[in-house]
């Protein structure tokens, strides 16, 4: 026997025709994923086998199969040639182990194997309860499980534990975002759910300097090389607000600070978005979380791209996304008290309901296209995986 990890994927089995290109692209990440390590990477009717790896890097290949999207679970198991015998003697090296209540669950794709699932399972059980006087079947609240998965390529993999995946589609499958990145809980959230979603991601992030510290622009760095992890490869257009608050701040009511900013905002990133290819944008927002985000904010707001605006979080409380953030590890990074440009020139009382028209007549005062070229003249570009 040897020891390999079996992997099964989400949503893919849906797509029907279209089944062997999501098949493809979850191969091609899992190999990428991978690529520091050496290792064979397998398809066979619905699953993926790693092999051949040296199982002093098997904790680093579990911790990277955890962060790719479409790969719905995985165990790390052993397989044998399906002959009775070999998954006897395997079974029984493998629960030595097991303490009280226990059961055999056995899936049994190769309808050509000479027992059915639930003769394997009787038999096998038998067996550990014959060697083991440590045990004892319970078929509904097991202490353990050996799983024994008898596939359509002769072979037969057991195994005790099922590890969650991420889950979704195959990154690159849903085509290319541009998330904008601030350095708070919820867009990198909000980045995670696209990704998830097989959309590949980069991202801008806005800053005030010398409003704001650079380590607020560091701090949107840190939480895109955490998404790195589940996107791969990620590059970060930095493209600073402060001459355009400056400008609003001069001759805008103090009022319509916060809704004129985030429509700046919205249609630089879609200019950048129209020069790279990107075929949607996203953000973090959650309905009536704050000003900018009632419904009348967003409308008047969103009224000036005609791309995807996208929001994946819309219908998240506030602890939704926090537990989300904890799981995917950004939570740490967002919460660093350094303040991001949303905190510039921030009104006492900022408009709730803004109507569409005031908000045209404040914008009348500004040299909206110099002010937006002179922005994206000024951007930089930085690569988080390579610095």
């Amino acid at each position: 026997m040897r020891q390999v990890i079996l992997l099964r994927y989400s949503e893919i089995h849906l797509k029907g025709k279209n089944r062997i290109l999501f098949e493809k692209a979850l191969f091609e990440n899992i190999n990428f994923s991978l690529k520091d390590i050496e290792h064979q990477l397998k398809k066979f009717s619905g699953r993926y086998i790693i092999s051949d790896f040296n199982e002093i890097y098997l904790d680093n290949i579990v911790d990277k199969l955890t962060k790719i999207a479409g790969i719905y679970s995985f165990s790390v198991a052993y397989e044998v040639d399906s002959k009775y015998e070999n998954i006897l003697n395997c079974a029984k090296k493998i629960t030595k182990n097991f303490e009280g209540a226990f059961k055999v669950s056995t899936n049994r794709a190769d309808k050509t194997f000479e027992l059915d699932s639930m003769s394997v399972s009787k038999k096998i059980g038998a067996e550990i309860l014959s060697i083991n006087n440590k045990t004892f079947v319970d078929l509904f609240d097991p202490k353990n499980i050996l799983y024994i998965d008898i596939r359509e390529n002769k072979k037969t993999y057991l195994f005790t534990e099922i590890t969650l995946g991420v889950g979704g589609m195959p990154v690159g499958t849903s085509g290319k975002g541009l998330l904008l990145l601030s350095g708070g809980i919820d867009s990198p959230v909000a980045g995670w759910r696209m990704i998830k979603r097989g959309m590949k991601i980069d991202c801008i992030h806005f800053e005030s300097f010398p409003h704001t510290s650079r380590a607020a622009e560091q701090k949107a760095i840190d939480l895109a090389k955490v998404l790195e992890q589940y996107n791969g490869k990620i590059k970060v257009f930095v493209v600073s607000v402060a001459k355009i608050q400056e400008a609003i701040h001069a001759v805008c009511d103090p009022e319509f600070m916060v809704t004129i900013v985030r429509r700046f905002m919205l249609r630089i990133a879609q200019k950048l978005a129209k020069l790279h290819d990107y075929q949607a944008l996203i953000t973090g927002e959650s309905l009536g979380q704050v000003a900018s985000q009632t419904i009348e904010s967003m409308a008047v707001i969103g009224q000036v791209v005609d791309l995807p605006l996208l929001k994946p979080l819309i219908g998240y409380d506030k602890q939704e996304t926090v537990e989300l953030a904890k799981k995917i590890d950004t939570y740490d990074i967002s919460i660093k008290p350094y303040d991001d440009c949303c905190t510039v020139f921030l009104p006492d009382s900022p408009v709730i309901k803004p109507k569409l028209s005031k908000v045209l007549l404040q914008e009348k005062n500004l040299n909206i296209d110099l002010l937006i070229d002179n922005a994206i003249n000024s951007m930089r570009i930085r690569f988080p995986s390579e610095e």
